[in-house]
């Protein structure tokens, strides 16, 4: 959200929940419904050291093997004891400017689930991949 004050001064205040975008490797995702489980910080007190907690990406099933999602899913497949990698970004816009960026490195996927088939439901079928990732990188653009 855009706020002008008096003086004609534009400042950015707060992020929209349906402003992003996804990023794989530097490749804008298509499809995605919702991200879940961003830290920008999670430590474990206990053992004295940062944690990587996992996100959630949630997304339509797509048909095209090209897509990014889709080549990164089917590499996965195929190599079941390998961790297949990538950069991920979450990136939250406002009025179409990006406005904050977490990457996570050397992601890969650890689980894919989908919604179920249901006859008495008109929804899309969503695709759910838990990414394991080797730490965040929290980007404020200007700052």
């Amino acid at each position: 959200m855009t706020i002008e004050s008096s003086t004609g001064i534009k400042a950015l205040d707060s992020l929209s929940a349906n402003e992003f975008h996804v990023e794989i490797d530097g490749t804008t995702a298509t499809g995605i419904f919702g991200v879940s489980g961003i830290f920008s910080r999670s430590v474990d007190l206990g053992a004295g050291r940062l944690v990587n907690p996992p996100i959630t990406i949630t997304k339509m099933v797509q048909q095209d093997p090209e897509i990014p999602f889709n080549q990164w899913t089917r590499e996965t497949l195929a190599n079941p004891t390998t961790r297949v990698t990538r950069q991920v970004a979450v990136v939250a816009t406002d009025e179409g400017r990006e406005t904050r960026r977490w990457v996570f490195k050397d992601a890969w996927i650890s689980d894919i689930s989908y919604s179920d088939f249901d006859t008495s439901r008109d929804a899309l079928v969503e695709e759910r991949l838990v990414i394991q990732h080797h730490g965040i990188e929290e980007i404020w653009p200007g700052g």
